[in-house]
C-alpha cells in the first residue's frame, strides 16, 4: 500500500469516473485501474463498482476512502513540518478560491504579495465550494478563499471582507434612473443566474426566496449552466436580461459608454462575507498572515478595477 495508491483512490471516489481520476492524477486511465485492483486484491475487499457507465463507491470502500484522505492530509503535514525549520515564506502556496472571487481577487492579490513577499510563489487554483474542500483535506491545497458559512472539522476560517451585491442592467434599462433596487423587483425582470453548484447562486436565492418559485419560468430567470460571471456579464450588455452581482465582479468599465451600468439594493442589501480557510495543522502561519494582509491591503481596489 503506498500514498500514490491511496491519491487514486481518493480521487477516483471524488471523480466516480476512471478517465477523469487519471487525468487529475496525472497517469494514464490504464495505470490507475490496474493500481486500484492492485489494491483492492491487497486488502481483500472491492472498493467500488464498476459499470460501463458510472463507478460507484461500496459502503466499505467509503470507509476506507475517507480514511485514506486522513492519512494524504497528515502525510502533506509530516511533508510541511520537514521544511517548517526553513523561511515560512520561501516555497509556493497552493492556494484555491471559488470561481466567483478569484477572477476578481488574484489580479490584485498577485501583485500585492509580490511587494510584502516576494520570494513566495501562489499555485493558484479555482472550483466549486465543494471541490476547493476536498483538496484541502487531502493536502492538495493549502488554503482556499470561500464564501462564508463554511464549516469544516480542524480547518480554521477567518473572515476577510464584506461585498454587497448590485443589480446590473443595460445601460438605457428603465432601472436606470433609479438610485437603488428593492429585492422584490427582481421577479418582475427576466434575472440571469448561474447553473448549480454556484454558492453565489444560492446567495441570490437566499436573498431573495421568491425567486426560487420562478425558476421553472423562462420569462422570469434563465440559468447560465455551465456559464460564469463573465458570461453573464456579456448577456446582460446583449440585453438578454438583468443579474445580480458581487460589487467586485460588476466590470463595467470592461465596456464602451452606454452598454451597461449598475445600481445598488435598498437597504439592508444582501451582501457575502469572503474568508480564507487553512487546515489547522498547516505549519506555515506567516504564510497565511502574508496572504491575508496581502487581500486586505488590496480589497479597497477591487470595485473600481473590476
Amino acid at each position: 500500500m503506498t500514498l500514490t495508491e491511496l491519491r487514486y483512490i481518493v480521487t477516483l471516489a471524488q471523480e466516480r469516473h476512471f478517465g477523469r481520476a487519471a487525468e487529475r492524477c496525472f497517469v494514464s486511465q490504464p495505470t490507475l485501474s490496474v493500481a486500484v485492483k492492485k489494491l483492492e486484491e491487497e486488502l481483500g475487499v472491492a472498493l467500488f463498482e464498476r459499470s460501463k457507465s458510472t463507478v460507484q463507491v461500496t459502503p466499505m470502500g467509503e470507509r476506507i476512502v475517507e480514511q485514506a484522505q486522513r492519512v494524504l492530509e497528515q502525510s502533506s503535514v509530516i511533508k510541511e513540518l520537514a521544511n517548517a525549520g526553513k523561511d515560512q515564506l520561501a516555497s509556493p502556496l497552493r492556494i484555491g478560491a471559488i470561481y466567483t472571487i478569484g477572477p476578481y481577487l488574484f489580479p490584485h492579490l498577485v501583485p500585492a504579495l509580490a511587494r510584502s513577499a516576494s520570494q513566495m510563489s501562489l499555485y493558484i487554483e479555482e472550483g466549486f465550494t465543494a471541490s476547493l474542500r476536498h483538496k484541502l483535506r487531502s493536502g492538495e491545497l493549502d488554503a482556499i478563499i470561500i464564501a462564508l458559512p463554511f464549516n469544516e472539522t480542524d480547518v480554521v476560517t477567518k473572515p476577510l471582507y464584506d461585498e454587497e451585491f448590485e443589480v446590473l442592467i443595460p445601460a438605457d434599462h428603465a432601472w436606470a434612473q433609479r438610485d437603488h433596487i428593492d429585492k422584490e423587483d427582481l421577479l418582475n425582470e427576466r434575472l440571469l443566474l448561474l447553473g448549480e453548484g454556484h454558492c453565489f447562486r444560492d446567495q441570490i436565492l437566499e436573498a431573495c426566496p421568491a425567486i426560487s418559485h420562478k425558476l421553472n419560468s423562462p420569462h422570469n430567470t434563465l440559468t447560465a449552466e455551465g456559464g460564469s460571471l463573465e458570461t453573464i456579464r456579456h448577456m446582460v450588455a446583449s440585453k438578454l436580461g438583468i443579474t445580480v452581482l458581487p460589487r467586485s465582479a460588476i466590470g463595467t468599465v470592461h465596456y464602451e459608454t452606454g452598454l451597461l451600468t449598475s445600481r445598488p439594493f435598498s437597504a439592508p442589501a444582501p451582501s457575502r462575507t469572503v474568508a480564507i480557510a487553512w487546515r489547522a495543522s498547516f505549519p506555515r502561519p506567516r504564510a497565511i498572515d502574508a496572504v491575508t494582509n496581502a487581500i486586505t491591503q488590496c480589497h479597497e481596489a477591487l470595485p473600481e478595477t473590476a
